[in-house]
C-alpha cells in the first residue's frame, strides 16, 4: 500500500503523535489543526527540526477536513471526539481518537454505526494504558489462562492535575475539563482491564467524592473523584476509581482469579501468583519486568504505551491483521467509557444500578438512540444535568480571572 498521509486534529496532546511520525518511519504527516495557535507552532518546530517543511497548518477545522489525507488523528477535545470521527468516516478516512470515544449514549450509538457502514476504513481508540509492557503481559497471561477465570479487578487512575490546570484549561470557564462529572473520565482505570481480559461491562453503580477545594479554587464544582462498580458479563465485579485525587502510586491495575492473580507494581515489573489445577492455595508466587513487545515503544511516553497506539493503527490501515488484534475496535472503546456516562446517571438516582448495554446488538441500541443526558450543554441539549450532585455553587468569575492570569504568566496552579 502507498504510504498513509495522515493528519492529526488537536496539537497539544496530538504533539505527540506528530512525533512519533514525522521521527519515525510510519506514515506521512501532511496537516496540523488547533485553534490555539501556540500549539501549531510547537509541532511546526517539531517538524521543521525532523527537516519537513511541506506540512499545512490550520487553524480553521473546516480548512483542514478539505486538506488531502487518507487519516485523521483526532486529539481534540475530549467530550468531541464523536462528531469529528463520525464526519471523518463519512468522508472515507481513518480514524484514531483519542481518550473519550464519545459524550452520550446518542454519540455511542451513532459512531458504532459510521463505523458499520465504513467496513472499508479503520476506526482505532487510543487508549494508551492497555500498552505499557506489564499489561500487555498481564493480557497475554490472562488469555493464556495462567490465573484461570476473572472474579474481581481493579482499575485505579488517580491524576492530581491541579498543578498544571491552568495551563489545560486556560481559565477558561467552560473548558470541558470544568464542566465534565466525576465518572467521565473512566477509561484509563477501566479500559486497561477490558483489554486484558475481553470481558464486557453489563451493570454499573457509580459513586463520587465531594469536590475538593483544591479544585473548586482553580474553576471546577465537579465532584472530586469517581468511582464505578462494574458487573462484568461472566459475573466479575471490576472496581474503577479515577480523579484529581493526592496520591502516592497514580495508578494500579490488578486481577484475580479462580487459579490466582497478578498487579501492576507500577515500576516496570508484574507480580503473579498462580496455581495449577489441583493446588488449592501452593501454588507459586513470581515477580519480574517484561520486555517491551516491540523495542522501539521503550522511551515513548507514559512508561512506553503511547508508541502503539499509532503504530498499530497505522499498520492496520496498511493491513496488517496482527497490529488489528492489538488495536482497540469501536465496539470495545464504546465499553470502556460508556459505564462513566451511565455511572452519573446512577449517582444522580441515589447510586442506583444501571443496566449496561451491548450496542454491538442493533436492537439494544433504539433505546439510547436519542439519550444525550450530560453535563456537556452542546451535547445535552435539553438532557442537559450539572456536574455537581453536591449542592457545590459555580465558582465566581473572579476564580476564572485569576486562572487565566496564572496560564498567562506560566504559573502553575
Amino acid at each position: 500500500m502507498k504510504e498513509v498521509r495522515i493528519g492529526v486534529f488537536g496539537a497539544g496532546r496530538g504533539l505527540n503523535m506528530v512525533d512519533q511520525i514525522i521521527f519515525g518511519a510510519e506514515g506521512k504527516l501532511v496537516a496540523v489543526c488547533d485553534k490555539y495557535e501556540p500549539l501549531l507552532q510547537n509541532c511546526k518546530r517539531s517538524a521543521e527540526a525532523a527537516g519537513l517543511t511541506d506540512i499545512a497548518y490550520y487553524t480553521d477545522f473546516e480548512e483542514f477536513f478539505k486538506h488531502d489525507m487518507d487519516a485523521v488523528i483526532l486529539a481534540n477535545y475530549a467530550y468531541q471526539h464523536a462528531p469529528y470521527a463520525i464526519r471523518l468516516l463519512d468522508s472515507g478516512r481513518h480514524v484514531m481518537s483519542e481518550c473519550l470515544t464519545c459524550a452520550t449514549m446518542k454519540e455511542a450509538v451513532e459512531l458504532i454505526e459510521a463505523v458499520e457502514r465504513n467496513p472499508h476504513l479503520i476506526y482505532s481508540y487510543a487508549e494508551n494504558y492497555c500498552y505499557t509492557a506489564v499489561r500487555l503481559e498481564m493480557k497475554k497471561r490472562y488469555r493464556n489462562g495462567d490465573i484461570g477465570e476473572l472474579m474481581y479487578a481493579e482499575g485505579e487512575y488517580r491524576h492530581d492535575c491541579s498543578p498544571i490546570w491552568p495551563q489545560i484549561t486556560y481559565g477558561q470557564k467552560d473548558h470541558w475539563r470544568n464542566i465534565n462529572c466525576s465518572t467521565f473520565y473512566c477509561t484509563h482505570s477501566i479500559g486497561p482491564i477490558l483489554y486484558m481480559t475481553g470481558l464486557r461491562p453489563v451493570k454499573v453503580s457509580g459513586f463520587e467524592t465531594p469536590n475538593p477545594d483544591y479544585m473548586w479554587r482553580l474553576g471546577t464544582a465537579s465532584g472530586g473523584a469517581g468511582m464505578e462498580l462494574i458487573t462484568l458479563e461472566n459475573g466479575a465485579i471490576l472496581k474503577s476509581i479515577h480523579g484529581n485525587l493526592k496520591h502516592v502510586s497514580p495508578s494500579n491495575y490488578e486481577i484475580n482469579g479462580t487459579r490466582g492473580g497478578m498487579r501492576d507494581l507500577s515500576d516496570g515489573r508484574v507480580e503473579i501468583y498462580y496455581e495449577g489445577e489441583n493446588e488449592n492455595g501452593r501454588g507459586k508466587h513470581d515477580s519480574y519486568s517484561p520486555a517491551p513487545m516491540i523495542a522501539e515503544a521503550e522511551n515513548s511516553g507514559h512508561g512506553g504505551a503511547d508508541f502503539y497506539t499509532t503504530h498499530f493503527f497505522i499498520q492496520s490501515i496498511m493491513g496488517n491483521e496482527e497490529a488489528r488484534k492489538h488495536s482497540i475496535d469501536v465496539y470495545t472503546a464504546v465499553d470502556m467509557c460508556i459505564p462513566g456516562i451511565l455511572a452519573y446517571r446512577s449517582i444522580r438516582s441515589g447510586n442506583s444500578s444501571v443496566d449496561v448495554p451491548n450496542l454491538r446488538n442493533k436492537a439494544e441500541r433504539d433505546a439510547y438512540r436519542n439519550d444525550t443526558f450530560c453535563t456537556f450543554p452542546s451535547a445535552a441539549g435539553d438532557m442537559w444535568v450539572p456536574n455537581n450532585y453536591h449542592g457545590v455553587d459555580t465558582p465566581p468569575e473572579s476564580v476564572y480571572e485569576e486562572v487565566r492570569r496564572r496560564f498567562q504568566a506560566g504559573e502553575p496552579g
